[in-house]
This record gives structure tokens, C-alpha cells and sequence, in this order.
């Protein structure tokens, strides 16, 4: 099992993503094998930045890249295993008969060249429920899953129950907890509904990860599990420090 950080929230904090080193080494010292995504602007960034990730010992599961394209032929260049799916109109209002179709010729592309493309289900796009989940998995049946358990029980699915529905397909989970800011409004506003935060720091009892974690182990997996903390309320040091240490209890 090896653990990361989807840095997403991190740059929410600092008001941007300015430092790849300073990231790095923060996430290293903590303990994290890595990070999800390696961002970059053109090629020679990505050749550079990956260069940094092994200067400090850390690693990252794919590439996210000015293109749909580009996300493929990066992450196979450098040998790792998925990349998440994007197509046009990963929106509510798209019918997901439409979604599934383009979403089965960017699979078919990444398999081309030998990476797996992941379903990243996510509160406001296409696939959000956890039976618009199954939906996807039966009509592409080439895909993985990325699951995130916080955007699954917030749209009242069962994280646990498509881990083991899904066991052989999954490529990542993200891990995060909730905070309910106005549970009278509704999904179609989620933002304004709820934020993502560290394990322990939610406050309801909406994300059961010590399920999920126990539905991993129970099925083998042995992958990444990253946490996701889309915005930080304090330093993105002590936050994800606080998931680093529920994790290894989780997975102990």
C-alpha cells in the first residue's frame, strides 16, 4: 500500500501552486510516497518536474497535461498506470449515454498505449451517485475506477459497497472527511453545501472511510491511497499530517 497527497487543496491555501520543491518536500516529510498528478505546461516540464520527484525520493500515479492527449501519451512516457478520464460535457446536463460513449474512445485511446483510463466519480459532474457509478461500469466496461469516498457518500452512495463491488477495477481511492456548512441547500449547489477536509475533521458522520479502509483490505488492495483536502482551513502541513496518521492506523 503506498500513501499520497491529490494536492488539489494545497494550492487553495497558498493562493496558488508556486513551489513544486518546497511541496515535495513538506509531503516527504510527513511521510507520503507521493503525490497523484504531475502537472506541466509542455513536455520539458514534465520532464523536469518528474526529474524533482526523484530527486526526493517520491513518486506520482499520472500526468495531467494542457490536453486530454497529451494526459495519455505522458503518463504511458513515463511508465504509470492510469489517467483519469476527460471528456467533453462531464456536466449534470449531459445525457450519460453520451458521456459513456466518448468516455469508452478515451479508454480505447490510453489502451492503445498501454495505461488504463480511471472514472474520477466527482458531486456536479456526469457520474456522481453510486448508481450512476454502476451505470458507467456495466457500459464501460474497459475503465477504472478512481473512487473517491468523500464525493460518493455525499451523494448518498456506499463507499465500502463499490470497493467490493469493484475490487479488480479500481485504480486509486482518495480518502478525505466532510464538513456540512448549510445542509439546506442542495447537491446542485455543493459548494455551497459542504467543504472536503482531513480525516477526523468533519462534522457529521457522512464518510465512512474506516469502512472503506476495511473493505480495501478485505479484497486485497494493495495500490495508492491518496488524501484529498480540497480546502485547507489551517496549514496543509498540520492537515494532511492528521490524515497521514489516520491512514497507518487504518491500514496498520
Amino acid at each position: 500500500m503506498k500513501f499520497g497527497v491529490a494536492d488539489y487543496g494545497v494550492g487553495v491555501w497558498d493562493g496558488g501552486f508556486f513551489d513544486l520543491d518546497n511541496e515535495l518536500e513538506m509531503i516527504r516529510r510527513i511521510g507520503f510516497d507521493g503525490v497523484e498528478r504531475l502537472t506541466a505546461a509542455d513536455p520539458a516540464d514534465a520532464v523536469e518536474k518528474a526529474a524533482c520527484f526523484r530527486r526526493k525520493g517520491l513518486d506520482f500515479t499520472t500526468c495531467r497535461a494542457p490536453s486530454a492527449d497529451g494526459c495519455i501519451r505522458w503518463t504511458a512516457a513515463f511508465g504509470k498506470p492510469y489517467v483519469w478520464i476527460e471528456v467533453s460535457g462531464d456536466n449534470r446536463r449531459e445525457p450519460i449515454e453520451v458521456f459513456c460513449r466518448r468516455a469508452n474512445k478515451f479508454t480505447a485511446a490510453a489502451k492503445r498505449v498501454g495505461v488504463d483510463a480511471a472514472l474520477h466519480n466527482h458531486l456536479g459532474n456526469r457520474i456522481e451517485s453510486e448508481q450512476e457509478v454502476d451505470y458507467f461500469m456495466e457500459n464501460c466496461p474497459d475503465a477504472k475506477l478512481l473512487l473517491d469516498i468523500g464525493h460518493i457518500y455525499s451523494a448518498g452512495g456506499d463507499g465500502a459497497a463499490l470497493i467490493r463491488r469493484y475490487a479488480s477495477r479500481i485504480a486509486a481511492v482518495h480518502f478525505k472527511d466532510v464538513f456540512i456548512k448549510d445542509e439546506s441547500i442542495g447537491l446542485d449547489r455543493w459548494t455551497a453545501r459542504l467543504r472536503f477536509c482531513e480525516l477526523g475533521g468533519g462534522n457529521a458522520r457522512v464518510v465512512d472511510y474506516q469502512s472503506c479502509a476495511a473493505a480495501l483490505l478485505e479484497t486485497g488492495y494493495d495500490k495508492w491511497v491518496f488524501v484529498e483536502h480540497d480546502t485547507h482551513m489551517d496549514e496543509p502541513e498540520k492537515e494532511l499530517k492528521i490524515s497521514f496518521d489516520i491512514l497507518k492506523q487504518l491500514f496498520a
